[in-house]
């Protein structure tokens, strides 16, 4: 349900009366849980919101969020917990489990088929069709893991709904959907929460002699885990085979490849300087498909991929350059690629592009291997090998309205030309003296012809004002002009647009229990990737984080941070992104320090 983006309709603060009732449909929902529990997962004074939502088939969904997380959801009429809820109380649900790579499929929205489940020592839970249940993960839920004749348990990844009873599915041979999967670990609903992963639960006991069985069942059942791959799920031919994990690679494909790579490097010294660029950006583009991209993290800004994904795999003494390969840029290289089908490109706001789709069965993706890492590399972190964020360079233009058009035909701009501030000044100078404008006996005024008259003065002036100072001609002309602006992020042809840009805003907002919370938009502007700043926020702050989309802003995501952190996203836009501080607005708003007693 959640695989894909939802779109939200409302945000709003839970009332009194509702938050009670809630209580009361979580008590007869969950008959397990005891009022404490409810009292704790419901809580009385803590901010809690409802958020109503739409899914991309087209559900109306309403979400309970409290602390940043979503704890609850509820479609027609019936309620459901999320993961980060069965992960505070594990036991809410009876829990099946299966193998860890049908985790992928199941977070791209297949159901779970009966030939999945691993059974247990105990057998199956006591289920009826259409009963609530959990999903866990061998290695998570059945873990081998002992601490001291304990069995470490590990928390639920997907919850669902039974298609048959356990009789049935016993009847069945384990043939057949065994469950409709409503919401798992990493789709877009956990996304909207601080996105943690599963935590360890309380050991369970067990005695000798269920240990002794149930290390005899893995060992079987861990036979099974060579006839997973083949395994089909239901909806895979819908929702497209997840992309295969960066440290497999087919038996067959590594001689073949060894040997290729064998024959380009004795072939490197010969090929020219564009040449070798032109391979490193491919190779770092399908590393960066192939590794660190996700069908989650669709659509991608191109500045984040670049940034965030291929410069990190830029391989360890090279550096990624593409004015120095034959495409000069970005723009120009995913174009091609989009050409041989591999993704696919669109401008959802004007002047951005994001990466909307990619093909991961293409067989250039399939058959690329991941260059080994050099053994200095190896030490190295995943998180420290990638490049620091660059600030676009940002720059004031001038556009050419109508109005103006006569006063700068003659430097062969026309309507709608966009140009520098300097380049005004010139054209003004030139213009005045190519007319003999300049006033023979003050050489600071110039004479205004009709045409100046007609581009710079009022109604009002038109018959008093005949001449001007040089410096009142040239501001008057700019004040004339359409203010524009060109951005330009590294290794990218610049983006010009209308208008001023609009500065990161930073807002201070009340929520429930007349708690604050800290509110920042328009990231995406200035090249920023909202979740990565909400990732970097919440380590920062140690405070809930949640990435929603911007009230009135088409294609537009907003950071929400518990409390005033304001301080904190000076350091990180000011220090780290090292952004200019006239782009920042609202700084200003951050705590004063307390006077030392």
């Amino acid at each position: 349900m959640f695989a894909k983006a939802f779109r939200v309709k409302s945000n709003t603060a839970i009332k009194g009366s509702d938050r009670r009732k809630l209580r009361a449909d979580v008590t007869t929902a969950f008959p397990t849980l005891g009022t404490d529990q409810v009292s704790e997962l419901v809580p009385g004074k803590e901010e809690l919101n409802i958020v109503k939502l739409y899914a991309y088939k087209g559900d109306a969904v309403t979400v309970y969020v409290s602390g940043g997380n979503p704890i609850l959801f509820e479609l027609e009429k019936n309620l459901y917990p999320t993961v980060y809820t069965l992960w505070s109380y594990p036991d809410l649900l009876p829990t099946f489990t299966t193998w860890p790579l049908v985790l992928e499929k199941l977070v791209g929205g297949a159901d779970l088929m009966l030939p999945g489940l691993v059974m247990s020592p105990a057998g199956l839970p006591q289920v009826q069709k259409g009963d609530l249940c959990a999903i866990s993960l061998v290695g998570n839920r059945l873990s081998l893991t002992l601490v001291s004749g304990f069995l470490l348990l590990r928390a639920p990844v997907a919850i669902g709904v039974a298609a048959m009873s356990t009789a049935e599915m016993l009847t069945s041979g384990l043939k057949g959907r065994g469950f409709s999967v409503l919401h798992t670990y990493q789709d877009h609903l956990w996304r909207s929460g601080n996105k943690s992963s599963p935590p360890s639960i309380a050991p369970l006991a067990l005695d000798s002699a269920d240990l002794s069985e149930e290390k005899g069942s893995v060992q079987v059942d861990s036979t099974l885990q060579g006839d997973m791959r083949h395994m089909i799920l239901e909806g895979e031919e819908e929702n497209g085979e997840a992309h295969q994990a960066c440290e497999e690679k087919s038996p067959s494909e590594a001689p073949e490849d060894t040997s290729t790579g064998a024959m380009n490097q004795d072939s490197t010294d010969s090929k020219t300087l564009q040449e070798q660029m032109d391979e490193l950006l491919q190779q770092c583009f399908l590393h960066a498909l192939k590794c660190r991209v996700k069908k989650a993290d669709l659509p991608l800004l191109t500045s984040t991929f670049l940034g965030s994904h291929m410069f990190s795999c830029c391989p360890e003494g090279r550096q990624l350059d593409i004015r120095k390969s034959s495409y000069k840029k970005l723009s120009k290289f995913l174009q091609q690629m989009q050409q041989e089908q591999i993704i696919q490109v669109k401008e959802l706001s004007k002047g951005v592009e994001s990466i909307v789709a990619v093909d991961w069965k293409h067989p250039r993706i399939t058959s690329f291997v991941i260059p080994e890492p050099s053994p200095s590399s190896q030490t190295i972190q995943e998180g420290s090998r990638e490049q620091p964020y660059h600030p676009p360079d940002i720059k004031p233009l001038y556009c050419v309205p109508a109005s103006m058009t006569l006063l700068f035909q003659e430097s062969g701009h026309k309507k709608g030309s966009f140009l520098e501030g300097s380049e005004v000044r010139t054209i003004i100078i030139n213009y005045a003296k190519k007319n003999d404008l300049v006033d023979a006996d003050n050489k600071n005024l110039v004479k205004l012809d009709p045409i100046l008259c007609d581009c710079i003065l009022e109604k009002n002036e038109q018959h008093t004002v005949m001449k001007l100072p040089w410096d009142s001609l040239l501001t008057r002309c700019l004040e004339k002009l359409q203010p524009a602006y060109q951005v330009t992020f590294p290794g990218q042809e610049p983006i010009v647009k209308k208008g001023k840009i609009c500065p990161i805003d930073i807002t201070l907002a009340q929520r429930a229990s007349n708690k604050k919370v800290t509110v920042v938009r328009n990231l995406e502007a200035y090249g920023l990737d909202p979740y990565s700043v909400a990732a970097i926020l919440q380590q920062r702050c140690q405070a809930s984080t949640t990435v929603t989309p911007a009230p009135g802003a088409k294609d537009s995501l907003q950071v929400q941070i518990q409390g005033n952190q304001v301080h904190h996203l000076g350091w990180l836009l000011l220090e780290v992104y090292q952004l200019p501080r006239k782009h920042i607005q609202g700084l200003e708003k951050a705590p004063k320090p307390g006077k030392k007693k």
